[in-house]
């Protein structure tokens, strides 16, 4: 009986596949395409970072697919690709390349799968390596219940939850950033 040893997957191999994928304990995790109703508010949400963004003139927003590399985590996560992001660290010196570091502030639009005690669990986990990381604020985004919970680095286990009629906000990783909940979901 033969024994094969695999070889973990690198950054080097993530960046050959195709479509959307992290890079996850030495495997690449392929993740299912989002449907209408999820890329259309994590697409909302992008836009009014990049207005804010272009604005201020600082930070770069970045839409659903974009890459993030980070150093092995506790989890052995090295990536992330968020459904929109806000980045204020250095851009890559290959523009073509992930951005070196966690988004300062990342939006998870959740998708028709991501409902339900194990999917919960899973994104409780995936919060804990953004915050390991480096990212200041995560929002978890429910585009079925229109709440969109806002967690802090300092304070990953309490939401403050915005709901339609509320201005959303990503304080303090985004400064005077701010969102209709009814635009999000409209």
């Amino acid at each position: 009986m033969s024994s094969a040893t695999q070889v973990a997957a690198t950054l080097d191999d993530l960046y050959g596949v195709e479509g959307k994928a992290e890079l996850i304990n030495g495997r690449i995790v392929q993740l299912m395409p989002t449907g209408f109703r999820p890329g259309r508010v994590g697409a909302r949400i992008f836009r009014s970072l990049d207005d804010h963004a272009e604005a201020v003139g600082r930070g770069v927003a970045l839409p659903d697919n974009v890459g993030f590399a980070v150093p092995m985590l506790s989890s052995g996560r090295e990536s992330f690709s968020p459904d929109a992001a806000y980045f204020l660290g250095p851009l890559p010196s290959n523009p073509m390349r992930f951005l070196p570091g966690p988004p300062t502030f990342a939006a998870e639009v959740r998708s028709e799968n991501d409902y339900g005690d194990a999917a919960e669990a899973k994104m409780d986990a995936k919060r804990a390596d953004y915050f390991e990381a480096g990212t200041e604020v995560v929002w978890d985004v429910d585009p079925v219940n229109e709440v969109i919970r806002k967690y802090r680095r300092s304070f990953p286990d309490r939401a403050e939850v915005f709901i339609r009629g509320q201005q959303a906000d990503a304080e303090p990783a985004v400064p005077g950033w701010r969102v209709g909940v009814d635009r999000v979901f409209a």
